[in-house]
């Protein structure tokens, strides 16, 4: 399909929308697409890593609070938003518009509406978040990180292209890792991470957990954990003290390594965390942040638990003594595990960033048409 013109991707300035979006950069650059980049104010730092010819800066806010002083500068800001992106699809004369998501997103996908130019907006949670729900009824198209999205229904479904969340290629290589089964009565290994706003309760609940199960299970549990680092001198003295081998960090680079290593995951439920966990088909304990917006963590859990994936808990049932019956129960039977890995590893999309470009060149090819 040769002549298509450039994309311009529009991702906020969090992990969670810049992931995916650097993921298609990278699938639409060795289609020989030239790709560009907006962003909020934030998006300069982004510029000497992300795959595309230029970054946009352009400006956005988040409507938060119930002030309506806070309210109108914000709408004041996305308006100035939308006067910015105009001005600058018209001189990168864009033949789609991505947005992934936030209100950093907003007003070049209001702007690349008001321009006729064709849009493709990505949710990647199991709710259509607050953004794309502004955006749904002007975007040419939806694609969605899970089968089914709570939000879009009646007209909207008609515009639903399910293509699964792009993960990093250090998921993609981690998923070459097959499942290594447990031995009876042989050693289970444990990853725990919670991520920025999460890490804490892990912290207080699973070095107790351990500690209620009896001393030969826990000799047969190997623990990489994330802990912030005010609790990493408490989380490594309990498991010293209970005689567990343990590894806790701050920060893990090599996450996705980590988890494909590991026999067990316990954390949250973000989409990315899920579309990796299927990907690289690992089984999971997953306990949703309470406090995420419309409940996506919840949405997107549900998914893996509903094919045998995950155990879903809620963060106020997030007890030590169910979690140390969820681990008794695994360490008595390890072909769960091995039942649960195959389960997530068939609800994963490898190939979603290769999916999601697809959609962007189908909706580029129809602009091609039209001005031809």
């Amino acid at each position: 399909m040769a002549g298509i013109g450039p994309v311009l991707l529009a991702a906020g300035g969090t992990g969670g929308h810049l992931f995916p979006a650097e993921a298609l950069a990278a699938v639409l650059a060795r289609q020989g697409v030239v790709v560009h980049l907006a962003s909020d104010e934030r998006a300069a730092k982004f510029g000497a890593g992300f795959p595309a010819a230029a970054v946009h800066a352009i400006p956005a806010a988040t409507p938060s609070g119930r002030s309506p002083v806070g309210m109108a500068k914000a709408a004041i800001k996305l308006g100035q938003g939308v006067l910015a992106a105009y001005g600058v699809i018209g001189r990168v004369r864009p033949s789609v518009v991505v947005g992934f998501g936030g209100y950093p997103t907003v007003p070049p996908v209001l702007a690349a509406s008001l321009r006729g130019v064709p849009t493709l907006i990505h949710e990647q949670n199991g709710v259509l978040g607050r953004a794309n729900r502004l955006l749904a009824s002007r975007a040419t198209a939806i694609a969605t990180g899970f089968p089914q999205v709570r939000g879009i229904e009646g007209p909207l479904a008609a515009k639903q292209v399910h293509t699964g969340n792009p993960v990093r290629p250090a998921v993609l290589e981690a998923a070459k890792t097959p499942f290594a089964e447990p031995a009876p009565g042989g050693t289970l290994d444990l990853l725990v991470f919670g991520g920025s706003q999460g890490a804490r309760v892990m912290s207080d609940i699973v070095p107790p957990a351990l500690e209620r199960l009896p001393a030969q299970a826990r000799a047969r549990l190997r623990i990489v954990q994330q802990a912030r680092e005010e609790d990493l001198a408490r989380v490594r003295d309990t498991y010293a003290q209970l005689g567990v081998t343990a590894e806790i960090a701050a920060f893990f680079k090599d996450l996705p390594a980590r988890m494909a290593a590991a026999h067990l995951v316990v954390g949250r439920s973000g989409a990315s965390t899920v579309a990796e966990l299927a990907v690289i088909g690992r089984p999971s304990i997953l306990v949703p942040l309470p406090q995420s917006l419309d409940g996506d963590q919840a949405a997107n859990a549900v998914s893996l638990e509903a094919i045998g994936a995950a155990t879903v808990i809620r963060q106020s049932d997030f007890t030590p003594d169910r979690l140390a019956a969820e681990l008794a129960a695994r360490l008595a039977d390890p072909g769960s595990l091995v039942r649960a890995a195959a389960a997530a590893r068939g609800a994963g999309l490898p190939d979603a960033a290769e999916r999601l470009a697809a959609c962007v060149m189908r909706l580029a090819g129809k602009t091609q048409e039209i001005a031809a």
